[in-house]
């Protein structure tokens, strides 16, 4: 997959090629990531990328003619790269469009910055608009690093095991079940039993209840868009019989 990332800031993505599962993506050649300066589009002495905003008001915009002019650079001698454009106004990013994004081809995710971009250039350039939360950032750079790490965890060869995707939060609409490791005893409490008995049908429904069971008490909006099946009916009964019972002993 190739990821071409338009930014002021490109040394912010440093940490991208240097750390974790994005460089090992880059490294084993799964991910290729290119990055983009509008500074370097720009003719002026000063390399300005923004100016005051039209009807007044505090902050700058970024300029459309210095975007314009880099997406054309990043569009040359290839096509059916989508570009996306990371800001709050966009739709909030989840797993099922994170899936859906790491199927194509090639990217392109336009970073943002101070009070954001001229509308035309958005109209004319941008496929897609999208916002990793309910909340304002300094720019698309952090966004875009966001989206970055959740698309090469598809990429094939790049995590060690490919259960590992099945079982991250959201992959089936849930959040994660609890994780325990050694010591089996830490602070006075104990690891589940079930998790220490080696029967894998019995570990697989308790971890499947305990999701059930926080995504019904953190998330229940989550919950609202989910058909249950039988037994996720009656493991979350369960869960929430039990929840009961320990509110009344208390």
């Amino acid at each position: 997959m190739r990821i071409d990332i338009v930014s002021i800031f490109p040394e912010m993505f440093k940490a991208i090629r240097s750390y974790g599962i994005a460089r090992r993506a880059v490294e084993c050649g799964a991910l290729d990531l290119r990055l983009w300066n509008p500074r370097n589009s720009t003719e002026d002495n000063y390399r300005r990328v923004d100016d005051r905003p039209y009807g007044g008001g505090p902050g700058m915009v970024m300029l459309a003619e210095p975007l314009q002019k880099t997406l054309r650079k990043v569009h040359e001698g290839g096509t059916g790269s989508r570009v996306i454009y990371l800001t709050p106004q966009g739709t909030q990013l989840n797993q099922k469009r994170i899936q859906e994004l790491a199927k194509m081809p090639r990217l392109v995710l336009l970073a943002g910055r101070y009070e954001g971009v001229d509308e035309r250039l958005i109209n004319q350039e941008v496929d897609e608009e999208i916002s990793i939360g309910d909340y304002v950032l300094s720019g698309g750079e952090l966004p875009a690093m966001v989206l970055t790490e959740g698309l090469v965890r598809y990429l094939p060869g790049v995590l060690g095991n490919d259960e590992s995707i099945m079982e991250d939060s959201f992959s089936d609409g849930l959040l994660d079940w609890p994780q325990y490791t050694r010591p089996e005893e830490f602070g006075g409490q104990s690891v589940p039993a079930v998790l220490l008995g080696g029967n894998h049908g019995a570990i697989r429904r308790w971890r499947l209840q305990q999701a059930l069971g926080r995504t019904w008490e953190r998330r229940p909006d989550l919950m609202k868009t989910m058909v249950l099946s039988e037994e996720q009916q009656e493991l979350l009964q369960l869960y929430q019989k039990e929840q009961t019972e320990k509110e009344v002993s208390i």
